[in-house]
C-alpha cells in the first residue's frame, strides 16, 4: 500500500484531534534530553501526536540491554540512538523534521542545543545529569517548559507515576521515590508510563490545559 500523503496524514490526524488542536501541535518545537527508555518512548508518541518537529539529543549508542525498554529494534544496536530513533520516527511520522545532536549535553552547550525548543524534555539516566539540565534551563532560560523525571523503577503500583507542577513553567514526572541505583530495576512498562507523563504533560501545554 502506498504511504499516505502529507495532507492525508494531517487529515486522519484532524479527524482525531481537531484541526485547532493539530494545528498547535504541528507548529510546536519540543526537544528531547537523553533518547533511552524514556526519551525514544516520548519521542515516539508526540511524532504518532504529530508534534511538528522535535530536537533529539543524545551521545549513546543502542546496546542489546537497551531492547527491554527502549524503542529500537535488534538490527539497530551499535547505531547512534539518535540515526537509530530518526528511523524509526521517520516510519512513523515522515513528515516530520527532526534536529540531531549526537553529543552530551553539559552547561556550556546546552542553550545552543535548546535554543529552538518551546519546550523541553529532561530523559536523563544519571541524577547529576539530570540535575545540571534542571538548574541551567531554570536559572538561565526560564522562559522554557522544562518537564523532567524522577522515579520509574521496580514494580510499584502503576498509579504512583503522577505528574507533579513544581512552578509555573517546571513539571515533575514519575512516583519521586524510586531509584535504580538502589537496586531496583527497571521495567518496560512502568518506563513508559513516565514517558507517557511526559509527553501527555507536553501536548496539555501546546493546548493550553497546562
Amino acid at each position: 500500500m502506498a504511504r499516505p500523503t502529507q495532507q492525508e496524514m494531517r487529515k486522519a490526524l484532524e479527524q482525531r484531534q481537531g484541526k485547532e488542536l493539530t494545528a498547535k501541535f504541528a507548529s510546536s518545537v519540543v526537544a528531547i534530553c537523553g533518547l533511552g527508555g524514556l526519551g525514544s518512548n516520548i519521542a515516539i508518541a508526540l511524532a504518532r501526536a504529530g508534534v511538528g518537529r522535535l530536537i533529539l539529543i543524545d551521545f549513546d549508542q543502542v546496546e542489546a540491554s537497551n531492547l527491554h525498554r527502549q524503542q529500537y529494534k535488534a538490527d539497530q544496536v551499535g547505531m547512534y540512538k539518535t540515526e537509530a530513533l530518526t528511523e524509526n520516527l521517520l516510519e512513523i511520522a515522515p513528515y516530520i523534521r527532526l534536529t540531531r545532536f549526537s553529543c552530551r549535553v553539559s552547561p556550556l552547550n546546552f542553550e545552543r542545543l535548546l535554543a529552538d525548543a518551546d519546550i523541553i524534555c529532561e530523559a536523563f539516566d544519571h541524577p547529576e545529569d539530570k540535575a545540571m539540565l534542571t538548574d541551567g534551563v531554570l536559572e538561565r532560560m526560564p522562559e522554557k517548559y522544562l518537564i523532567a523525571a524522577s522515579g520509574m523503577a521496580g514494580m510499584g503500583p502503576a498509579n504512583d507515576i503522577v505528574t507533579r507542577k513544581v512552578s509555573e513553567h517546571f513539571y515533575v514526572c514519575g512516583d519521586g521515590v524510586s531509584d535504580v541505583d538502589a537496586g531496583i530495576g527497571l521495567v518496560a512498562p512502568r518506563v513508559m508510563l513516565c514517558a507517557s507523563h511526559q509527553a501527555h504533560t507536553v501536548l496539555r501545554i501546546l493546548a493550553g490545559l497546562e
